[in-house]
């Protein structure tokens, strides 16, 4: 079980206090509550977590400004059997936060500071204030007023959630003059807006065989329409293997790719220029592309690791309201953990992510499973081999759990060593193979090998250039 820290917060039951430890999450970087927790990390339960759930709910939506519709997400799961809810937070951009009744002062803002949230300091709140910035989707008006929603009523009846005659003031459509704003607009069945999908015959744009566009229609109708034809071109591939079976694989990760459509559509900057997000389709991958780049005070270590700042609270709420968001964060860990740091380009306004088409080969793939199968065999025949001796020979036991000692004691030490690796890398993110051998206290060679296998399971990735790049670790990957 982990132990809070500046990301997890536990509480036994919902208490007073609740509003505080959001507030502190939202003005730093994120997190989750966890109740029905102790602050030991026992489990005690919640006897009534869909009341509860909801008493939640209607607290952040009115006791916290500015509104966070769209940062957070409150799902119930079990822990040994017993009901714990969890309050999934992200950083907000629109700091400060504070609890509407004590408004922008040190009792009503609060940060998260390790495993406690202690209040702002009043300079921090007003250096806060002056960076906010007060243009957003929200508060531009619509380009046209005589907008309709069937599409987006649709969705909504879809996942048994109709909305009601006043469904465009709780999704904020309406900005302060009670008029459609471009949130409204995004969503609307007849605006004219564009999304864009090019097909090339290569692995560059020399030759564009096909091009697709799909205009006026509500944003997620058009995100769907990506997301079909993206699945069609992600044809599955059928490999042979022995004894007459097979293997089915599409080009891309499946998950992965969706992932990555909704994280282009859901961060995307629509405010300048209304740019969609861009697909495109060559001979060995799919590049899929969104305007913005980071938003202010992310990292691109912050990025990486899967913390959460949505550009779009508005769009967000929207997203999640129809799950295509499951919880804040997710998404480009996983794209991370498939496909490396380097497949997510970012580059200035631009964030592109390219997944590249999978290339094994029929007589590859049938050497790794008759290799695979060959080890079993091996494997098998060898603790027959080792049973039957056992068998007839003294000592087993002492040879057993010597067996298991040294075992474990390999993989103990191999855990230092990565553990020192970690350590290193985030001490100086810059440094080289030779120093970090030497830091260590392994051959090159060894810390090679060791790199490679934490880039493979998503742990670490390189961003930047070969000479002048850096290191950076996936919290969500290294436990």
């Amino acid at each position: 079980m982990l132990y809070e820290t500046n990301r997890i917060e536990y509480k036994e039951k919902l208490t007073s206090d609740l509003e505080q430890e959001v507030v502190a999450f939202l003005n730093s970087e994120g997190g989750d509550v966890f109740l029905g927790i102790r602050k030991d990390g026992s489990v005690t339960g919640i006897s009534d977590p869909d009341d509860i759930q909801l008493k939640i709910a209607d607290r952040l939506r009115n006791n916290i400004r500015p509104n966070i519709l769209g940062l957070f997400n409150i799902f119930a799961e079990k822990r040994n059997e017993k009901n714990v809810i969890i309050i999934n937070l992200a950083s907000g951009t629109e700091k400060p936060y504070c609890i509407k009744q004590k408004g922008y002062s040190e009792a009503g803002c609060f940060i998260r500071v390790g495993s406690s949230s202690p209040p702002m300091m009043q300079e921090m709140i007003d250096r806060l204030l002056a960076k906010r910035h007060p243009l957003s989707l929200a508060n531009v008006p619509s380009r046209r007023q005589d907008l309709e929603f069937d599409q987006l009523k649709l969705y909504y009846g879809l996942k048994k959630k109709p909305l009601n005659e006043n469904f465009v003031r709780s999704l904020d459509f309406l900005n302060s003059d009670g008029k459609f704003n471009m949130v409204a607009f995004l969503f609307a069945d007849n605006n004219n807006i564009s999304v864009r999908i090019g097909k090339y015959s290569g692995t560059d744009k020399g030759e564009l065989i096909e091009r697709e566009d799909f205009n006026d229609c509500c944003l997620i109708t058009a995100m769907k329409k990506v997301i079909d034809r993206l699945d069609i071109e992600n044809k599955t591939q059928t490999y042979k293997r022995p004894m007459n079976t097979r293997i089915d694989k599409p080009l891309v990760d499946e998950e992965v790719l969706h992932e990555t459509i909704i994280n282009a559509f859901a961060h995307n900057d629509y405010s300048r220029n209304f740019d969609t997000p861009i697909i495109q389709i060559y001979s060995d991958r799919f590049e899929i592309m969104s305007f913005g780049g980071l938003v202010d005070g992310m990292t691109p270590e912050k990025f990486y690791s899967g913390t959460s700042m949505p550009r779009n609270r508005e769009i967000m709420r929207v997203f999640k309201d129809l799950q295509y968001v499951e919880q804040l964060g997710n998404g480009i860990p996983k794209i991370v953990q498939k496909y490396g740091c380097d497949s997510i380009t970012i580059d200035g306004f631009i964030i592109q992510t390219i997944l590249q088409f999978n290339t094994e080969t029929d007589d590859k793939i049938t050497v790794d499973l008759t290799a695979e199968n060959s080890r079993k065999t091996s494997e098998e025949t060898s603790r027959k081999t080792s049973e039957e001796t056992s068998r007839k020979t003294s000592g087993e036991t002492s040879r057993k759990t010597s067996g298991e000692t040294s075992e474990e004691t390999s993989r103990e030490t191999n855990r230092k060593t990565i553990d020192k690796i970690i350590a290193e890398l985030k001490r100086n993110p810059y440094i080289t193979m030779d120093d970090l051998a030497k830091a260590v206290g392994i051959s090159v060679a060894g810390i090679r090998w060791q790199i490679d296998k934490l880039r493979d399971l998503g742990v670490i990735c390189r961003v930047g250039a070969r000479k002048n790049g850096r290191w950076v670790i996936n919290e969500n990957s290294h436990n």
